[in-house]
């Protein structure tokens, strides 16, 4: 006799089902209901079809930033991952100073984004800050308020401070997973530094590895609050990224219709990408 399958479980599902829908579907479909239609005001509203998504797909503007938006997350990769993997292998392993670097490198996670923002306005200023202060005192023409390589140098380092900790964290995390008999094999053989990490330390990151890009790059990809509030987007368009542009679109020019259907361009564009990055990286896993 067949035992009968009990669906109770899905009565504790329900609630989180319905916070989903009110937090995340309802919202979702108010956006696309906006992309693909137009209005006059008193709410009144005109079936628009695909010509907002055509309009903002043939934009200069949304061309110009998401370009910045692509070499902003290569720069941030590109950095953050080799320098949370050098720091993971040289953080120590055990006993009070372990436990003191792990705090230290919490810090700078448990700070909001704006504050990081406010913080680094304010250490950039030639007046006040610290940083500006200092780089004007020996000679450096520093000026993330008018000179563009300023501004992209000043939220480079501003993100690299604020989250190159997560990827060391992580890593040093998949180090720890490590058991001493590969260390001791690796002595025995009489392997070089370079071999440990290339054949031992590297593949067992590997997992780990995988969250650390895949977080970076859709929060690189995403960065709002810091660059908004240290330089506006500026100067003129530098730092202006897709989500600071979308935000524009929406509440500066209130173009709902284009603004809707530019994030929803957006949301597929990072959802694109992370499925490749995923992909890829999961291949290369597997290679044996």
């Amino acid at each position: 006799m067949e035992k009968p399958v009990n669906n109770r479980a899905w009565f504790l599902v329900l609630p989180v089902l319905v916070l989903v829908a009110f937090s995340a579907v309802i919202p979702l479909m108010t956006v696309v209901n906006y992309s693909v239609q137009d209005t006059f005001g008193n709410n009144e509203f005109f079936w628009n079809g695909i010509g907002w998504f055509k309009e903002v797909l043939e934009s200069d503007r949304v061309h110009a930033a998401l370009g910045r938006q692509l070499l902003f997350s290569a720069i941030i990769l590109a950095i953050e991952i080799p320098l949370g993997i050098f720091i993971a292998l040289n953080m120590p392993r055990r006993g009070f100073w372990a436990s003191l670097c792990l705090v230290l490198m919490a810090l700078p996670l448990l700070i909001p984004w704006n504050v990081v923002g406010t913080i680094w306005q304010v250490f950039g200023r030639v007046d006040i800050g610290l940083l500006g202060h200092t780089l004007a005192a020996i000679g450096i023409d520093y000026n993330y308020v008018n000179d563009p390589v300023d501004a992209w140098a000043t939220i480079i380092v501003m993100d690299v401070w604020h989250w190159t900790s997560l990827v060391a964290l992580l890593c040093y995390a998949g180090l720890q997973s490590i058991p001493d008999a590969y260390y001791q094999a690796a002595r025995i053989d009489q392997a070089s530094r370079w071999g440990v990490f290339r054949f031992i330390e590297l593949p067992k990151m590997s997992g780990v590895l995988l969250i650390a890009v895949l977080l970076r790059f859709m929060d690189s990809f995403m960065i709002y609050t810091e660059p908004f509030v240290v330089t506006g987007g500026g100067p003129g368009n530098a730092t202006t990224f897709l989500s600071i542009d979308l935000v524009k679109m929406a509440i500066g020019q209130f173009d709902l219709g284009p603004a809707a259907a530019f994030s929803l361009i957006y949301f597929l564009v990072i959802l694109l990408i992370s499925w490749v990055f995923y992909t890829v990286m999961t291949a290369q896993r597997e290679v044996p």
